[in-house]
């Protein structure tokens, strides 16, 4: 039997790839009402701790996918039936109102999110536990040309049309292979694309380079030949993060162990069978298994204790974002609670 509530407000269209992009205003408008909604009608944990039954909220995306992989195997309702558990899955298009569903008390846990986006819900005052991260995907976002471009270095970006999603991981690579190379934000002409529009205004070259992830950008480069001109390497890390409600990491650490623990065999999984995995993945995604396989290539998936050097490059993330006045204040990453496995 299915564990997944019922269909969510929150969730998206069959047709849409979940995406660590910064929402419009109105997505922002729609996504709150449905979180407030959620919110006022769910039964918190505190609220059940007394009951017999506690209920595990959880949010994802559809490129979650070690939750995704254990949310479709049934595993964490198996784990946690002896303690009378129950888990319901909510679906988010993008992980800024997933993490401030988890802010609101909406949710319990959340799956991962890009590195970019945990400093803009900590900005708007959240308060969030880390409790895993994926290792270091440098190679899983990129800068990318048309094959036939003229362009070959960074430096020939200036004056040019880029193609970014604003606030998101690509953004802040964007910035930091701009700084390497002699240049700014203020030097390129920047297009604040959400992913789709992002590859249209690519491939009718109204934009001359997109920075773009997985699985975007193996799908960009299988079908449309894009050549990468930078990744993350030595740049940027791409490290994912996983997040919890502060109340729920304090009141249920045996429980967030268990999730640490599958989330950890989850990504054995598929990195021992990339096949069966990306075949797997692969409709969830609207995406050919090939595709999908390319991108799980450059993704860890190990995951991991959050350690300093994480938290680290997210004050970078976070001071690169405040500097370039996109977020509204200075976040201090960490004054934010850590949870850390037995």
């Amino acid at each position: 039997m299915d564990s997944s509530a019922s269909p969510s407000p929150l969730a998206s269209t069959p047709s849409a790839l979940s995406t660590d992009a910064g929402p419009s205003r109105r997505q922002w408008l729609l996504q709150g009402a449905a979180i407030a909604a959620l919110a006022g009608g769910a039964t918190g944990w505190g609220l059940a701790q007394a009951a017999e039954t506690r209920t595990l909220r959880i949010g994802y995306q559809k490129s979650s996918t070690l939750t995704l992989l254990l949310k479709s195997r049934g595993v964490l309702e198996k784990a946690l039936a002896p303690q009378q558990i129950h888990v319901q899955w909510h679906e988010f298009t993008s992980g800024l109102p997933l993490l401030e569903a988890l802010n609101v008390g909406a949710l319990d846990l959340s799956a991962d999110v890009a590195d970019a986006v945990p400093p803009f819900a900590l900005a708007a005052g959240a308060r969030l536990t880390y409790y895993a991260i994926e290792t270091p995907s440098p190679t899983a976002q990129a800068i990318v040309v048309r094959k036939d471009s003229p362009i070959t270095t960074l430096a020939q970006l200036k004056g040019k049309k880029v193609a970014f999603a604003k606030g998101a991981g690509a953004h802040y690579l964007l910035l930091e292979a701009l700084s390497q190379a002699g240049l700014s934000i203020r030097d390129i002409e920047p297009a604040y694309l959400n992913p789709a529009d992002g590859r249209a205004a690519f491939e009718n070259g109204s934009v001359a380079a997109w920075v773009i992830w997985d699985p975007f950008l193996a799908a960009v480069q299988r079908q449309s030949s894009a050549r990468v001109l930078t990744d993350g390497t030595r740049i940027s890390n791409y490290r994912r993060f996983y997040l919890a409600s502060t109340s729920f990491a304090q009141e249920n650490p045996a429980v967030l162990q268990r999730v640490y623990e599958e989330l950890q065999r989850a990504g054995e999984w598929v990195k021992k069978n990339p096949a069966a995995a990306a075949e797997w993945h692969a409709p969830v995604l609207g995406l050919d298994a090939a595709t999908v396989a390319a991108a799980n290539e450059r993704r860890s998936y190990a995951v991991k204790p959050v350690d300093a050097e994480s938290l680290t490059e997210q004050q970078r993330i976070a001071d690169a974002f405040t500097a370039a006045q996109i977020l509204p204040r200075k976040v201090a990453v960490q004054e934010s609670p850590v949870w850390r496995p037995a």
